[in-house]
């Protein structure tokens, strides 16, 4: 497990193909295993396939244009009529959304996120073209596909930013 913490990347290239629907589900299923406030488990997703909706999405969010090259998109949804405090959901969303993208990089599949929430006109325009009802807010897309490399791992442990009992800000 610490192995797919470690060596999960955001990918951005992708190679043609096609997620199996086995795969998608179990993507999803991990994500709904994602710890949530008072275990609401307060999220919806929608799963993109069809190219004319994933091209659309990749117009609306400016830092989707891989999407069409991933071929599928997940949208990650807070919903409001389960964890009506919007800081609770949209936490449960990111949770959620890091258990999907872990279990994209396990199954040796490529995924992005692609942030919506809180940027209104992102938020306004998605919910728009996937006519979500107003307790549905659009929380992250999540890039999917087949990748076509996968990027070195950096290494990313940072001591100083370790404290402990208090923070110190010059350890």
């Amino acid at each position: 497990m610490l192995e797919v913490l470690k060596t999960r990347r955001s990918i951005r290239s992708y190679s043609p193909g096609v997620v199996s629907d086995v795969h998608i589900r179990q993507i999803i299923e991990a994500a709904m295993y994602a710890p949530s406030a008072r275990n609401l488990q307060s999220w919806q997703f929608i799963v993109i396939t069809d190219a004319l909706s994933i091209i659309r999405l990749s117009e609306i969010h400016p830092h989707a244009k891989m999407l069409p090259d991933a071929g599928h998109c997940l949208v990650v949804c807070a919903d409001l009529s389960i964890e009506p405090n919007v800081g609770y959901a949209v936490t449960n969303c990111a949770a959620a959304t890091q258990n999907a993208l872990l279990a994209i990089h396990a199954l040796e599949l490529g995924g992005v996120w692609l942030g919506v929430y809180p940027r209104e006109e992102r938020m306004h325009a998605i919910g728009e073209y996937l006519s979500l009802p107003p307790h549905i807010i659009p929380f992250s897309m999540i890039a999917l596909g087949i990748p076509k490399s996968i990027p070195p791992v950096p290494e990313r442990f940072r001591a100083d930013r370790i404290h402990y009992g208090k923070y110190h800000a010059n350890q």
